[in-house]
């Protein structure tokens, strides 16, 4: 098992505690999200799938507190483990991308930090 060394990240990740639900060819999974980012998420794997690296899917992450859906359209898979699978997001709307800047600039506290993340995925315009 390989992990991404903290230097190789471009965008700050940020441990949440919420359910996921993954949608793959009519299948559904519920899970829990374990960390997010403005480009993907890290969830704990479903013990019944088993997808491999580039699978696509839907994603969609419960915010309990706030009765807020996030979700991303479409979404790869980056990496996979025994129990946890990370997603690259790839195609979200723009309600959606709203909140997820939102919950990122909240726990990091750094509205610049997230501007210069949502610029290198090219969304600046269009959510500042």
């Amino acid at each position: 098992m390989v992990e991404h060394k903290k230097d190789q990240r471009h965008f700050s990740r940020i441990p949440f505690d919420c359910d996921a639900v993954i949608k793959v060819d009519g299948n559904q999974w519920t899970t829990q999200l374990l960390d997010v980012c403005l480009n993907g998420v890290l969830l704990i794997r479903p013990r019944n799938w088993q997808p491999n690296i580039g699978t696509e899917c839907q994603v969609t992450l419960i915010l309990h507190e706030e009765d807020v859906l996030i979700n991303m359209d479409q979404a790869s898979v980056a990496h996979c483990h025994v129990d946890r699978v990370g997603l690259q997001c790839t195609i979200i709307d723009i309600d959606s991308i709203s909140h997820l800047r939102r919950l990122v600039e909240l726990n990091l506290g750094d509205p610049e930090l997230v501007n210069r993340e949502l610029a290198q995925l090219g969304w600046s315009d269009e959510i500042n």
